[in-house]
């Protein structure tokens, strides 16, 4: 399967990890937008230029998706919230929903105001097995 990994920025550190062992399962692996330089974002905050910056990642993402069979959402824990995930994550989710794809979910889905609207997406929670991914 060709795979999209997304996740909030602060999960970065464990793309590689999943890369590697996605890959020994056969899988081709693509990694999120700026996954190489997550402090790019950082450079548009707080100026004019930081919607269209933003804008843009996430239409480059929707048509990333579109190549893909799936995506598995790294969802760890983060500030206090079990699970997390922000909202351009949710955004990729949708997109890989609306387009007819695979969701996986390495951890539970998070609760909160959206779970909904997850559970509706009808996403795999593998439980960090990585077999399950087929």
């Amino acid at each position: 399967m060709k795979i999209l990994l997304v996740c909030s920025k602060a999960f970065y550190d464990k793309l590689n990890y999943f890369k590697k062992e996605l890959e020994k399962l056969g899988h081709e692996v693509f990694m999120p937008n700026c996954h190489d330089a997550p402090e790019t974002e950082a450079k548009y905050r707080g100026t004019s230029a930081h919607a269209t910056w933003k804008a843009g990642m996430i239409k480059h993402s929707e048509e990333v998706i579109k190549n893909m069979d799936a995506v598995l959402v790294l969802n760890y824990d983060k500030n206090g919230q079990k699970n997390y995930i922000g909202g351009a994550t949710f955004l990729e989710i949708y997109d890989t929903f609306r387009l007819g794809k695979k969701i996986f979910f390495i951890n539970d889905l998070p609760e909160g105001m959206l779970k909904d609207e997850l559970i509706a997406f009808n996403p795999i929670v593998i439980n960090g097995d990585l077999k399950l991914i087929k």
